[in-house]
């Protein structure tokens, strides 16, 4: 559990600016046994998901989908000692307050869609990193045939699906990535009125 149960971004009124708290500050950590920090292995999702031309909504999906482990009272070093820290599920709630589902929903899918690849594309399992093959035994492993019947159906389910290609491509060291900066515009014009 979280030793810091601290909830300083409630007295902050722009969640941008929230968001860019979490991404200098939390972000600047090491990604649980890969070669780039957490904010560097979100902005390189993110810019997968430009580079392929995704809709702004899929982009900030991408940018945001692992905001959860910034979140949540299980943190990210406990998923890596086998207690599922539920990220996506944390994260796409947190999200909501400010976004639309077509922002949200793919962040809630992600781990869903690795489970779905790896269950439905055996050769998916040869394209994950140490630390995501670990992470997926604590997730549940490849989903059952029931759980991929089901999860085909959700209306999200496609665009998770391009994310979670996008977030297992986006592990490099060597890779130059935008600011979070560079996605301020595109944040804004997402955010939904209070």
């Amino acid at each position: 559990m979280r030793s810091d149960s601290s909830v300083w971004w409630i007295a902050v009124d722009d969640p941008i600016e929230v968001l860019a708290i979490l991404f200098a500050e939390e972000g600047s950590r090491d990604y649980f046994g890969e070669a780039v920090s957490q904010a560097v292995h979100m902005l390189q999702t993110a810019s997968h998901a430009r580079k392929a031309g995704a809709s702004p909504e899929l982009i900030a999906a991408a940018l945001l989908h692992d905001i959860g482990h910034f979140l949540g009272p299980v943190s990210g070093d406990d998923l890596m000692n086998g207690t599922d820290n539920q990220h996506s599920e944390v994260g796409a709630a947190w999200l909501a307050a400010w976004f639309p589902a077509a922002v949200t929903e793919p962040v809630r899918l992600h781990v869903a869609a690795k489970r779905y690849l790896c269950a439905v594309e055996p050769t998916y399992l040869t394209e994950l990193s140490t630390a995501s093959l670990y992470t997926l035994t604590v997730q549940g492993g490849p989903m059952r045939p029931h759980e991929v019947a089901a999860w085909t159906a959700h209306p999200f389910a496609r665009d998770a699906l391009a994310l979670r290609r996008w977030d297992e491509a986006a592990k490099d060291p060597a890779k130059r990535t935008e600011p979070f900066d560079t996605y301020r515009p595109l944040l804004a014009s997402l955010i939904r009125p209070q």
